[in-house]
């Protein structure tokens, strides 16, 4: 089967019902649906009796209270965060305080690189500041319930702290928003950058997992085809970019105008915040060139 990109777009399920989506994984859509969010935040249970909780998703109460009808009678052992999102890390905290929890996963906030002087960080309002784990899991860590397991795997890009969570009973890979069916994710530095995506889908790329289930939409079928078609993808974007330098194309908002034709127009800061992720790893790499530092609203030349 050839690797081209498609996506898809079906929804996952309607929001705010607990559905059983594998003998392992139950799955609940938070009502927070948007251009960058889809449907909502895929929050997952896993295992039954002593079950853990991945992403549980906006200190939304609605949200908050349906994941804990849903565990009624069962013990939450563990809460896990794959980034700090305020989609994604903030209820930890109140389910927390409502079951005993441990919160585990990723690292505290922190960008991937520092502030240049003079730079504001475009998405501050978005970051969940306030997340705070009992314990932060590094690759190869792991916790355990009846019959399952979940391993921790470093994939950094989308967001610095980003993990993704193995389970090994099912083949099974809880993605984050680093690899989603539905759409591509969003770089945006100084959070995100692209050079650490690009090795992270590297390392993807030759694992043995079945089946994805992300943060957003639904699950992630074939993953190695989808992951290989996604690099070809970024690829196939960088070259683009550097064909509009080539063509005299010098800020962000032309190059997007260019090669986001048909664009949503709620997705434009979104693709420009991308394309300024890969216009940083192209100066880097030596490919583009800038006056200073590379900023959303620099000038770009090709090399």
């Amino acid at each position: 089967m050839a690797d081209d990109l498609t996506f898809d777009i079906r929804s996952p399920a309607q929001s705010g019902e607990c559905v059983r989506v594998s003998p392992l994984v139950r799955r609940i859509v938070a009502r927070n649906p948007g251009p960058i969010t889809f449907t909502g935040t895929c929050s997952y249970i896993v295992g039954t009796g002593n079950v853990a909780i991945i992403d549980p998703g906006p200190d939304a109460p609605g949200h908050i209270e349906t994941l804990l009808d849903a565990v009624r009678g069962e013990t939450v052992t563990h809460i896990l965060v794959t980034h700090t999102h305020k989609d994604h890390s903030p209820a930890a905290r109140a389910l927390k305080a409502a079951t005993g929890a441990e919160i585990v996963g990723c690292a505290p906030h922190h960008s991937a690189r520092p502030l240049f002087s003079g730079e504001i960080n475009s998405l501050e309002a978005s970051s969940d500041r306030d997340y705070a784990p009992d314990r932060e899991m590094r690759e190869g860590d792991a916790i355990e319930g009846p019959g399952w397991t979940l391993e921790a795997l470093a994939t950094p890009g989308h967001m610095a702290n980003h993990l993704a969570f193995v389970l090994p009973e099912e083949k099974a890979l809880f993605s984050g928003d680093h690899v989603m069916a539905w759409s591509t994710t969003v770089i945006a530095p100084p959070d995100g950058s692209m050079s650490a995506f690009m090795e992270s889908l590297d390392k993807l790329k030759g694992r043995e997992e079945t089946l994805y289930w992300p943060g957003h939409g639904g699950p992630v079928q074939e993953p190695q085809r989808f992951v290989r078609a996604l690099i070809h993808h970024r690829r196939q974007r960088e070259a683009s970019i550097l064909n509009r330098l080539k063509a005299g194309d010098r800020t962000i908002p032309e190059i997007v105008a260019a090669i986001y034709q048909g664009l949503n127009p709620a997705l434009v800061g979104a693709a420009g915040l991308s394309v300024f992720a890969h216009l940083e790893d192209l100066v880097a790499k030596g490919q583009a060139r800038v006056e200073g530092i590379p900023a959303l609203d620099s000038e770009y030349r090709p090399a």
